[in-house]
């Protein structure tokens, strides 16, 4: 049978040809050989069944399901909170594993070899973006019996299941390609992390405004409304969640907004892959390993022979003078890690972007503050919350980022054992980073706290709940930067240390705050609602544990690991209750014992990988 085989076919690689590049079939081949892509998909259906099962506990232990009208009623709600967390997910996910993919390719210079081979542009960029995005894809894909319970539950159509998921998937490969587009255009890790990050946020918040009627009641016949629903992911996702939608007469034959972003997204994806694809080879190598052409070579020649020249007169010079003069160089402070961290460019030299980016937002959160409250003194606790929140949340995710990879990128440029054989300390290495991860991420720190001090100026909040807000805003903003140190020491891999760190985040803010909107959509007794939820915190303190302390097992972390999520979850119904001392007490113990228990194993991982000491003499 083998004879029979025609020669074209046997020599026509159809996996090459059929599946984007040798790039992307290569993970697609060795991706099932893989435990943990089991394990991911396995764990995320069953957080989703899980959060599902804890929503039916609330209801029935609530209320009484009666007839099929009390079923639908729980499948649309039950919807409404499924489909925007796993939108978030794909958002959130895509964006960090192909910006991180891209960015360990440049740390590692493999990238180049890439470059050297016989690939083209389109099969090297979409190859790559397609690999990076195999993983949630997958899980996407997982979801789908899940959401058709929801069908079967009553309340939601097939029709709203598919555009729930195609807006998810749209989403998904726009903030994927845009990843991977700003890693192949800056050259560290963290100005491609950070950059994705404040791009989607600013689309987003942008976006709202828009929603809101700020800029105009509507455009080209659609209402404000529609417009925001046509760009935005998180519009789109709400739209898609409605029993009814209604098609408008200005889209023509789209029908309804959904459609719209559909389109939207698409093009905006494929318009993004363009330009990667054009502009691969002229972003990489970068400068700094890019050859010298013959015009530089001889303007580099020239002010090397100006520059003996000039070396000979003051050669002559200091022969003449009695006394030299001293020569001037560069002091080095004691602890030499925080010197490099502050005094050099060691994550690049344009990171002005990132920070005009962030001062953007900044200013759209404080112009949110004045437009919620009206009056700054009589705004409310839950409209000064929904202004400044999401800007501090995104002020701890940068600081994560830039704690994550201050670690993952020495490693990658093999700098980090340079480091290890030095006679530098444990404690100099950690917190030299910890210096510089708060150093470099200075206006992401002091900006929330000005308004913070702005806000008690000016009579929103009082002096006591100031002090609470910055002791605790300085407990979260240490535990952060200490996780991401922690879990780039603990992980090999960046994209696993970047996903891990910042999951865990996603995990403690995002998930427990999904908790938090189910137990208001399914209104009852608190009594009846804690136990499911105490259910659930406890497989979300299993999570943490793998994830922070499998690699370096410690009594303290499992602990603190247990007890995180709960206590997240009684901060918020705190704060909810107007009991601010007790949001500060159980923030401050609960994500201060967490930063010991992390803290105190990353110094003892180092003394160990520096053969300090061994595993016997510990």
């Amino acid at each position: 049978m083998r004879q029979m085989v025609p020669d074209t076919f046997s020599s026509w690689n159809w996996r090459d040809n059929l599946l984007v590049g040798p790039v992307f079939t290569r993970e697609f081949t060795i991706a099932p050989r893989r435990p943990r892509l089991y394990i991911a998909r396995a764990s995320y259906v069953l957080g989703l069944m899980g959060l599902m099962s804890v929503a039916w506990l609330v209801v029935t232990g609530t209320q009484v399901v009666r007839d099929i009208g009390d079923l639908a009623r729980f499948g649309t709600m039950l919807f409404q909170i499924l489909a925007p967390l796993q939108m978030v997910v794909g958002l959130f996910f895509a964006s960090l594993l192909t910006a991180s993919a891209v960015s360990q390719e440049k740390d590692r210079r493999t990238l180049i070899l890439l470059l050297l081979t016989n690939m083209t542009n389109s099969e090297l960029v979409l190859g790559k973006l397609l690999a990076s995005l195999l993983h949630v894809l997958v899980l996407l894909l997982a979801t789908v019996p899940l959401f058709m319970i929801c069908v079967l539950l009553g309340g939601v159509s097939f029709t709203q299941v598919g555009q729930a998921l195609a807006v998810t998937l749209a989403t998904t490969i726009f903030c994927g390609s845009l990843g991977s587009m700003l890693a192949l255009w800056r050259e560290k890790t963290f100005q491609a992390l950070a950059l994705t990050v404040l791009i989607i946020v600013l689309w987003i918040a942008v976006l709202e405004i828009v929603a809101t009627g700020t800029f105009g009641a509507g455009f080209a016949g659609l209402s404000a409304q529609e417009l925001a629903a046509g760009m935005s992911p998180w519009q789109a996702i709400i739209e898609t969640t409605q029993p009814f939608s209604r098609p408008s007469p200005a889209l023509g034959i789209l029908g309804t907004t959904t459609n719209l972003y559909l389109l939207t997204s698409v093009l905006a994806a494929v318009a993004i892959n363009v330009v990667a694809i054009a502009m691969v080879r002229v972003w990489n190598p970068s400068r700094e390993a890019r050859p010298l052409t013959a015009a530089e070579q001889a303007e580099a020649e020239e002010v090397l022979f100006e520059k003996d020249a000039h070396i000979r007169v003051e050669k002559a010079k200091e022969k003449a003078k009695t006394a030299p003069e001293p020569v001037r160089t560069r002091r080095v402070w004691d602890n030499p890690i925080v010197w490099r961290e502050i005094r050099t460019w060691a994550y690049g030299r344009k990171i002005l972007v990132i920070r005009l980016a962030y001062l953007l937002l900044f200013g759209l959160a404080l112009t949110g503050l004045f437009w919620l409250g009206g009056d700054i003194q009589t705004m409310t606790r839950a409209q000064g919350a929904m202004a400044l929140v999401p800007l501090f949340l995104l002020s701890l995710f940068l600081l994560n980022v830039q704690a994550v990879t201050s670690l993952t990128s020495e490693r990658d440029a093999r700098a980090l054992d340079l480091l290890l054989v030095t006679d530098l300390t444990p404690k100099e290495i950690v917190f030299g980073k910890l210096g510089g991860i708060f150093y470099n991420t200075k206006e992401m720190i002091l900006l929330p706290v000005l308004l913070c001090i702005y806000l008690c100026y000016a009579g929103a909040i009082g002096l006591e709940n100031l002090i609470y807000l910055l002791l605790g805003l300085a407990v979260l903003i240490v535990f952060v930067a200490v996780l991401g140190v922690h879990v780039g020491m603990n992980y090999f891999n960046s994209r696993t240390a970047v996903a891990t760190s910042l999951g865990t985040l996603f995990f403690l803010f995002v998930g427990v705050a999904t908790c938090m909107r189910m137990m208001i959509a399914f209104s009852g007794s608190f009594q009846a609602q804690l136990q499911p939820f105490l259910a659930f915190t406890v497989g979300g303190g299993i999570g943490l544990y793998v994830a922070l302390g499998a690699r370096n097992p410690s009594t303290a972390i499992g602990i603190a690991s247990f007890l995180s999520p709960f206590l997240t979850f009684y901060a918020i119904t705190s704060f909810l209750m107007n009991d601010t001392l007790a949001v500060f007490l159980v923030t401050a113990g609960a994500y201060g014992f967490m930063t010991a228990a992390m803290l105190v194993p990353a110094i003892s991982e180092f003394d160990v990988a520096t053969g300090r000491t061994t595993i016997g003499e510990e």
